[in-house]
């Protein structure tokens, strides 16, 4: 997959299934739009490639890559830009450690991930990865609002071809627990800056010494500062209080959290749920396990490795795990729980599929449970509560019937980035936290005890005007009933306020917006479309996040079909293809049985938008052709059931592929816009038909016995080119 240096569109090197699909997918994508012009180069955002680009020095001449996510940076401030974003990997500590060994057993001599850095190359290495975990990729990219929404086309599928969902019963004992006090929501602070400021934050202990966490931190006039914090103490008596509770209710304890996004606060909290769950081996054997090495902030998994040569520690975790509620599983099989790895429990992802699945999760025996629903901060524990709540009282969703909940997200210029960006800190010593502006006014004061999280976010003037008018263009587009979730009592969301409805009244539209608080919010959307109707959710960065798997998944049983496009401040488009994460479970199928299920519709999706997007922004008539074909094509995609199988021995991911170029290639021949694209394809469309049996043949062949990629975060190009193109039938038509 060559890096053409100036293509028309950027289409992203990632991890996982999405690049594995790649492999398969792109070459397709590059043939048909050279057709018209058109070139699509890549850029590597993958982890692998991020962590390369940050060690220029430690690497050979020819292993040396370019910082394509700094580049792609720059150019999304562009008009020009035109990006497809696949789904990366927002890395966990455990997953960057894995990357970083396996490019070390490649011959990469990167160094290792300190711990505790100690020596000053320790200290910079540790800054520079640090810069990698979590969400790094998407502050960077997002210089725009997010709109997603599910295609026409798949909407009118999922309509058509309703999923099965789990029955709720009025008893179910399915809860959501949060804290009611100590937590982010109600420590909560929020000012919006009258003038251009710069900031430090500093803790003074209790002895009066000062520590300045962070300085230099600069805002634009306009924008709109939060700072709080969650009591460690407060944290850890929630936890345990529900462990007890959930033990007397005979139901599944589980954590939904996520620590991959939330890179800084989640993890943390992780970690004291790990704690407390072992609280008495903890309170023995503490000391002994930390020089084992053990951080609970790892997770179970990585603790039970650290320890699985020490009996008596083991003899005591069993100890302790025989008086505790059975815990959600991730993988009952394999006796995976919810508390092994910090990434593998992700909020937007399990909360949902507990929710469709009627409220149950996976217990410890291969069954299905109630379960207590663990969100410690109660800012976005509502939304899941009353979701909860509703369906209780009402019963399943039925997609055969339901309506939709679009989303226009604040996201632009890293707002709202809770979690994921270098002012959130674990509170060293008692004292207070304040942030004083240059000026010497301090704009938020906390006292705080030593564990405590503090964290502060922002959102700028320029994006939230932006979001606002593009919840009235989408308004007025649909005609919907649109929703600003937005919680008066919340500092953050009443000084956003204050931005929305002027706005909405100066464009003389207040009439057509409702704001709630996002419980009350939730409620409305799933009345609105149990009727059959449809919804505008118009929220802030991390509710865009959950509300974006939450709807999905309920209405077409995954988020990977959304179509998510970022209308980018300065002009460019950047078209991501859904909200389906990496899927690491379709690599280890792959690896295992040469089967990909990875479903690329939402790349499919991504890039019919794109070449319009194209078309437009550079009067392109050959890319509108292309745009509105690559739509014929999802759709015959949808209506022959040619989206892939999980199971191996039936149709996957290369097979789907195989059928978009084909019912790509007839769409172009029979349109009757552009004479010449209709002449080159029509051979190709032929091509493709004659040797359906071939083709298909030689996919089904390929399956059935393990497949070698040369590496799970870093796969070797050619050996996973042949994995993901075994037909040379399609190859040589193809190429």
């Amino acid at each position: 997959m060559a890096n053409t240096s100036n293509p028309d569109i950027i289409y992203t090197k990632v991890d996982e299934a999405p690049e594995l699909a790649s492999a398969s997918l792109l070459p397709i994508i590059q043939r048909f739009a050279a057709a018209a012009g058109v070139s699509v180069g890549t850029k590597n955002i993958s982890l692998a490639g991020r962590i390369l680009a940050a060690f220029p020095e430690s690497l050979t001449e020819d292993q040396r890559i370019s910082d394509d996510l700094a580049e792609l940076g720059e150019l999304v401030k562009t008009p020009d830009a035109n990006v497809i974003k696949l789904p990366n990997i927002s890395a966990s500590v455990p997953q960057l450690v894995a990357a970083v060994k396996e490019l070390q057993d490649q011959g990469f001599a990167i160094p290792d991930y300190p711990y505790e850095p100690s020596s000053d190359a320790e200290k910079d290495a540790r800054a520079r990865y640090d810069a990698i975990k979590g969400s790094a990729v998407n502050p960077v990219l997002r210089e725009g609002n997010s709109d997603r929404r599910a295609a026409a086309a798949v909407k009118k599928f999922a309509q058509n071809n309703p999923h099965r969902m789990g029955d709720w019963s009025a008893d179910s004992k399915t809860r959501v627990a949060s804290m009611s006090g100590g937590d982010f929501f109600s420590n909560e602070t929020s000012a919006t800056l009258d003038k251009a400021a710069t900031a430090k934050i500093v803790l003074t202990a209790a002895d009066g010494s000062e520590t300045v966490l962070k300085d230099g931190v600069s805002y634009p006039a306009g924008t709109v500062v939060d700072a709080t914090y969650m009591s460690a103490q407060a944290l850890d008596a929630f936890l345990a209080d529900e462990i007890e509770k959930t033990k007397d209710e005979g139901v599944l304890f589980s954590l939904h959290m996520k620590a991959t996004m939330m890179k800084v606060s989640d993890p943390i909290i992780f970690g004291h749920a790990v704690r407390e769950w072992l609280k008495p081996v903890f309170e023995k054997y503490g000391d002994q396990m930390k020089d084992l090495g053990v951080n609970p902030n790892s997770g179970l998994g990585d603790l039970l490795e650290r320890v699985k040569d020490q009996p008596e520690i083991l003899k005591a975790i069993e100890e302790v795990r025989a008086t505790r509620p059975p815990m959600y599983m991730v993988d009952s099989d394999n006796g995976i729980t919810n508390l092994h790895v910090p990434s593998d429990v992700i909020i937007d992802a399990s909360m949902p599929a507990l929710i469709r699945a009627g409220g149950k999760g996976w217990g410890p025996d291969g069954k299905e449970h109630d379960a207590v629903c663990v969100i410690p901060d109660d800012s976005y524990a509502p939304v899941y509560d009353e979701a909860i709540k509703f369906f209780k009282a009402n019963g399943k969703l039925n997609p055969a019937t339901a309506g939709t909940v679009q989303n226009i997200g604040l996201m632009a210029q890293k707002a709202e980035e809770y979690g994921s960006h270098p002012t959130t800190f674990e509170i060293p010593a008692d004292g207070t936290v304040k942030m004083v502006l240059d000026d010497g006014t301090t704009l938020h004061e906390h006292s705080v005890q030593a564990g405590d999280i503090w964290r502060s976010a922002s959102a700028r003037k320029a994006p939230i005007e932006d979001w606002v008018n593009l919840a009235i263009e989408r308004q007025k587009a649909t005609g919907y009933r649109a929703i600003f979730w937005l919680d008066q009592a919340r500092a953050h969301d009443a000084e956003l306020i204050k931005y929305v409805k002027p706005i909405l009244e100066a464009k003389g539209v207040a009439d057509k917006f409702e704001i709630m608080s996002p419980r009350d919010a939730t409620r409305a959307s799933f009345e609105t479309i149990t009727r059959g109707e449809n919804t505008i959710a118009i929220t802030g960065n991390v509710l865009r996040d959950y509300l974006t798997d939450l709807f999905p998944i309920l209405e077409l049983a995954t988020s990977a079909k959304m179509l998510s496009i970022v209308k980018l401040m300065n002009g460019g488009g950047l078209f991501e293809t859904g909200a389906g994460g990496s899927a690491p479970k379709h690599v280890q199928q792959l690896q295992a049985e040469n089967h990909l299920r990875w479903d690329s519709l939402g790349e499919f999706c991504a890039l019919g938008e794109s070449f319009k997007f194209l078309a437009e922004a550079k009067g392109n008539a050959r890319a509108k052709v292309l745009g509105e074909t690559v739509e014929t094509a999802t759709q015959g995609i949808l209506d022959n059931g040619r989206s892939p199988s999980r199971k191996v021995g039936e149709p996957d991911n290369r097979d789907s592929h195989y059928w978009f170029a084909r019912y790509w290639a007839e769409a172009l021949a029979a349109q009757g816009d552009d004479a010449d694209l209709a002449q080159e394809f029509a051979p190709v469309a032929k091509a493709l038909a004659e040797n359906e049996a071939k083709i298909t043949g030689e996919l089904a062949a390929a399956q059935g016995k393990p497949a070698d990629i040369g590496g799970y975060y870093h796969p070797d190009a050619d050996k996973l080119a042949a994995v993901m193109r075994p037909s040379a039938t399609l190859n040589a038509i193809i190429d």
